[in-house]
């Protein structure tokens, strides 16, 4: 009943950062400013949120997680702190729905990673997976060549990768991580600092960035964090699904930017994928137990 009772707690919590996430970039839209602007904006009250978040946490308790765990956990700030930079830009120069559905390629790059580094085979169902995926991404960035995307696409693949070497890394570490990404933002924080202080402050609705920064990014990142103390990978991975269907749904609703035919199809191939492929885990996992159960009686 225990164990039920955590995987359903499990699933509402991951369920309510997939579904935050969702408004992150059309927030960022609303904002209407300068890159450099939203970019401080976004991470300086981020930054501040979590500190008194950590803060507090730490007070009533003292098992509050590390902000910075050893060097491995600098290097995931860092990595992190380049994902700030590189999807903001994305986010100026290429469209919503290529942004979300090149995102999710950072599938692609961790297993590759956790292949090369961790001595993780994948198995030939996951390679197939891979390749479909990257069939996906050369159809959205085929798409973008000659539109001025071309940048903005890049920049959401760096963005992909720097979130699949943060991950490798951590899981690789075993240690907790919940507040390392949160720290991450120092970087993109005092780079953006530094070009706002020479071209000036610029932003046009201010509220809807701190709202973000404030409120959207700490609970998306705290739930989605914790959610896989509860239930397993492959579903977690079906609420990151989530920003890449309803981002481009919330930004076509409000400002009417309609994807183009190449970013439906590479989009469309690179979601059905990973919940074919998620789904496939998860029944696999749930075949591993019951063997288990039938050779190892209680």
């Amino acid at each position: 009943m225990t164990s039920h009772h955590n995987h359903q707690k499990g699933l509402l919590i991951t369920a309510i950062g997939g579904l935050t996430l969702t408004v992150d970039i059309p927030l960022i839209r609303l904002a209407d400013g300068g890159a450099w602007t939203i970019m401080l904006l976004r991470t300086g009250t981020t930054f501040v949120a979590a500190m008194v978040i950590w803060s507090v946490w730490r007070a009533l308790s003292r098992n509050a997680p590390p902000l910075i765990p050893g060097w491995s956990g600098l290097i995931v700030a860092i990595c992190y702190g380049l994902t700030g930079i590189t999807f903001v830009t994305a986010v100026y120069h290429t469209s919503t729905a290529d942004l979300v559905f090149i995102l999710a390629f950072n599938t692609v790059f961790a297993g590759l990673l956790s292949w090369i580094f961790l001595r993780e085979r994948p198995r030939l169902v996951t390679i197939v997976a891979m390749l479909i995926m990257i069939l996906g991404v050369l159809v959205i960035v085929g798409g973008s060549v000659g539109t001025g995307k071309l940048f903005g696409d890049f920049m959401a693949l760096c963005s992909a990768f720097f979130i699949a070497v943060a991950i490798t890394i951590s899981r690789a570490s075993g240690k907790d991580m919940g507040f390392t990404s949160l720290v991450g933002v120092l970087l993109p924080m005092a780079l953006a600092a530094f070009m706002v202080s020479g071209e000036g402050f610029h932003v046009n609705a201010p509220w809807w960035i701190i709202f973000n920064g404030a409120v959207v990014m700490p609970i998306s990142f705290f739930c989605l964090a914790a959610g896989p103390k509860y239930i397993s990978g492959p579903e977690v991975a079906m609420f990151y699904v989530l920003e890449t269907v309803l981002a481009p749904v919330w930004v076509w609703m409000i400002f009417a930017e309609a994807p183009t035919r190449n970013s439906l199809i590479g989009g469309a191939i690179l979601i059905v994928t990973l919940v074919a492929h998620s789904l496939w885990q998860l029944h696999e996992g749930r075949r591993q137990r019951g063997d288990l159960a039938v050779h190892h009686p209680a």
